[in-house]
């Protein structure tokens, strides 16, 4: 039986409105196209800490690139509680080590699995060290992304630090449309790579196939 992440979302954020409760979220953000949905719903109901914790982003430029593009989304966009960011250590060593053996599993597979759980394990360990009451990752935004394995990793986390894991899935009532909307109306960089350089050789690669593809169809 599938579950319905978004549901049970609402739920929560019912239960703690009649409690007259605005809970701390610590929330992992992987990029600002992402943030922009998750970020201008959520902080309607939670006081929100946005992390930026990404050791996969490669080339350094790229990483940076992103992070400046987060700040400055949190800097113009309007909140009803305004999320303060934090950023994560980059460390992109650690993602090469745990990727070791997994370099031509293709995007999607046990590599994409292993790299939500680095960032999630990160994001929860900070998130019970910080006495909040959740956390939660804006990868489900994406259509590319396993909501279901996310939210699976989530609440293996949850039972580990102790923490609340926020149950998501944010491509749910157009999620994913609006954070096309709010990236144009604020001009936001949408990469076309997830960010690891396995990602970014195989966008190279299906590039390289429709140019040839295109080729072979004016002949």
């Amino acid at each position: 039986m599938n579950r319905n992440y978004q549901k049970e979302l609402e739920n929560i954020i019912e239960e703690n409105q009649k409690n007259g409760k605005v809970p701390r979220l610590f929330l992992h953000s992987c990029c600002a196209p992402c943030s922009s949905y998750v970020l201008e719903y959520l902080s309607q109901y939670f006081e929100i800490t946005d992390f930026f914790y990404n050791p996969n982003i490669s080339p350094r430029e790229e990483y940076k690139k992103r992070t400046e593009e987060l700040k400055r989304l949190i800097e113009e966009m309007p909140f009803v509680h305004k999320p303060v960011l934090v950023e994560g250590t980059y460390c992109p060593e650690k993602f090469f080590e745990m990727a070791k053996g997994l370099e031509h599993v293709p995007e999607g597979g046990e590599r994409c699995f292993k790299c939500y759980r680095m960032r999630l394990e990160e994001t929860a360990k900070l998130a019970a060290e910080g006495g909040y009451d959740y956390f939660a990752t804006t990868l489900t935004i994406s259509p590319l992304k396993n909501a279901a394995k996310l939210n699976e990793i989530g609440e293996e986390l949850e039972k580990l630090y102790h923490v609340r894991h926020l149950p998501s899935n944010f491509k749910k009532k157009n999620g994913y449309k609006r954070s096309t909307e709010l990236s144009g109306e604020y001009h936001l960089y949408r990469q076309d790579y997830c960010g690891c350089i396995f990602s970014r050789q195989e966008r190279e690669r299906q590039k390289q196939e429709q140019k040839e593809k295109l080729l072979r169809s004016t002949l």
